[in-house]
């Protein structure tokens, strides 16, 4: 972690090699749910992770 950066400081991620239908795909579900993909997917992955948490598979985190 890159000194003066804290843990809950927002960070950026860059995806590649992402495939273009999967893209699509993405904003289209998110524009027929009034969302922006960036919600979209931290839905998704905060549903993975609680049903990870539920199975013991990983540690429970804030607020959980």
């Amino acid at each position: 972690m890159p000194r003066g950066k804290g843990r809950d400081e927002a960070g950026v991620w860059n995806f590649r090699n992402v495939p273009r239908d999967v893209i699509v795909k993405a904003k289209i579900e998110a524009a027929v749910q009034g969302k922006s993909v960036k919600a979209l997917l931290m839905e998704l992955v905060e549903a993975q992770w609680q049903e990870l948490e539920k199975k013991g598979l990983l540690p429970k985190g804030k607020g959980s």
